[in-house]
């Protein structure tokens, strides 16, 4: 195929328009032309263009060679590559018959749903352990928290079917380099499971949260259906390690589990279980992360902020952003996870913490935009070892509980007090979204001071590129603090653990991804190792 980049129409054309861009820039006739797909759309909004979609498109023609050549001095017409996926091994006999063990995945989040698909899907039966529920009872479990201030330590938006993503925006979007397409094949199988169709070419695709809840259910079908195994509520406590290699996995009011291949697809959260893998002796180092608080505005500032005349259109849909400040105190501060039109949730896993995160719907209509305003912090900030950071982040999330009031509502403030350095006492146009509840108070006292300092001044820096960013009653609410892993469980380039022979560390957990798509592109990578071990070892 042939692919075409930088085609460009204005974004209310026609359907029969595409084709006929794609006939005039190749030079050919309709009758030439077996058939085309579009391989990504993103639009040009700047304020002073006329609004337009950009495509790449893969086509199919009768005379590929001869339009290559006529075109070869076109830097936008080029030879499609190969983003079709490709199984490196196939299970062998000996998985069947039980003579070896079946490889086992720890967690069912985005890495881990990835990982055990690709191995069913090479036959290799993989046995899951899930310590959270299935997906729909953690819902309900989660709105637990939400409604009535009700908090399961082990269903939750961190623990259960799904991981953490279940309950985020659903961005399919990374800027990890990607040269098999593993990332295809992520946004494919999501396709087959029920996202909707346009995830594969959108620049910027994202599922909401009501949509991931069935395409779960259907990728686990297919792993059940394939032979592997899906364990709900088995919580991992220990290791069995004999010589420098896993024999095996303590399972919580279960017998243990022999186990000659373990991935790790822990979650950044699962803090019970990295304290059980350090005991167990297993190498890991502390790795930097980021805390802050959630901001949120009214997305329709957001959208003129940043589409201009082109705000409101439904085409684009809600407008998002990107910032950064390099701070004078030397620390940098960003937006993490920025959700247009969604809302802030609570995200904690632990008793008597406060934790916030950031969700939309699919539709993305909801009153407010919210992202993370974070703040870089790196281990010297917590000295102590590979488990300090995880200290560091329970201190920043018991005093958020304290300032909250005691009862899971978060600690907020306006951002013009925030500023000023003075105590909120009521809202004004931005009513905060997060439930159970905001109480106003003054943030200075939940993070470091070097912290509140970086954000006070990225704030107005972050308005001269989005006006109105820092309105006085915009809502901070607190705190952000599983931007990501607090530690690396380091592997060598067989992704295996450095020092424990068939460990498989992965995904964000392990501090070798960020977010659903680059967590299920580790998944397979990870599978593919296991795949390939399994392989070398039985032959």
């Amino acid at each position: 195929m042939i692919r075409i980049t930088e085609l460009r129409l204005p974004i209310d054309h026609a359907p029969e328009s595409l084709e006929e861009a794609i006939l005039k820039r190749l030079g050919i006739t309709a009758k030439e032309l077996i058939s085309f797909e579009i391989f990504k759309r993103s639009y040009d909004a700047r304020k002073n263009v006329s609004l337009a979609f950009i495509y790449t498109v893969d086509v199919s023609v009768k005379s590929e060679e001869s339009v290559l050549k006529k075109l070869a001095n076109d830097a936008h017409i080029r030879p499609s590559p190969d983003t079709s996926y490709h199984f490196v091994a196939k299970a062998p006999a000996s998985i069947n018959s039980g003579e070896v063990l079946r490889p086992v995945v720890i967690g069912f989040g985005p890495c881990g749903i990835f990982a055990a698909l690709l191995l069913a899907q090479m036959g290799f039966k993989p046995i899951v352990l899930e310590r959270g529920k299935q997906v729909r009872e953690r819902t309900q479990d989660t709105w637990g928290l939400w409604r009535k201030k009700i908090l399961n330590p082990e269903s939750n938006v961190q623990f259960g079917e799904g991981g953490a993503g279940t309950f985020s925006d659903g961005k399919l979007y990374s800027q990890i380099k990607d040269p098999k397409f593993y990332g295809r094949k992520v946004i494919n199988e999501f396709v087959k499971a029920g996202a909707p169709p346009e995830i594969q070419y959108v620049a910027k695709p994202h599922i909401g949260t009501f949509r991931l809840v069935g395409m779960v259910e259907k990728i686990r079908q297919e792993i059940i259906d394939l032979g592997g195994e899906i364990r709900f509520s088995q919580k991992v406590i220990g290791f069995d390690i004999k010589n420098e290699q896993i024999t095996g996995v303590k399972i919580e009011g279960h017998p243990d589990l022999p186990a000659s291949h373990v991935v790790l697809a822990l979650g950044h959260s699962a803090r019970d279980t990295f304290k059980a893998l350090h005991d167990a002796g297993v190498f890991m180092e502390a790795k930097p992360f980021s805390v802050g608080f959630r901001i949120e505005h009214p997305q329709s500032l957001i959208d003129k902020a940043r589409l201009g005349p082109h705000a409101g259109n439904e085409l684009i849909g809600a407008a998002d952003y990107k910032l950064v400040h390099h701070a004078k105190n030397g620390r940098s501060v960003y937006s993490f996870c920025m959700c247009p039109g969604g809302t802030v949730v609570a995200a904690t896993s632990e008793p008597n913490r406060v934790v916030t995160n950031g969700m939309s719907q699919y539709s993305r209509n909801e009153r407010n935009a919210n992202a993370g305003i974070v703040v870089g912090i790196t281990p010297e900030d917590y000295p102590g070892g590979p488990l300090a950071g995880i200290e560091f982040q329970r201190q920043i999330e018991s005093k958020a509980f304290e300032l909250g009031g005691g009862t899971y509502e978060a600690p907020g403030q306006l951002v013009g007090d925030f500023i000023e350095g003075r105590p909120s006492t009521e809202f004004g146009r931005v009513i905060p979204s997060y439930k159970p509840g905001v109480h106003l108070t003054d943030l200075a006292q939940a993070l470091p001071s070097y912290a509140i300092e970086a954000i006070r001044e990225a704030l107005p820096a972050f308005e001269k590129q989005i006006k109105g960013f820092s309105m006085k009653d915009a809502v901070l609410t607190g705190v952000e603090t599983r931007t990501s892993s607090p530690l690396r469980i380091t592997r060598g380039p067989n992704f295996q653990s450095l020092n424990i022979k068939g460990l498989y560390p992965a995904g964000e957990g392990a501090g070798y991804a960020g977010g659903i798509l680059s967590a299920g592109v580790d998944g397979i990578k990870v599978a593919e190792a296991v795949a390939l071990d399994y392989l070398e070892s039985t032959h």
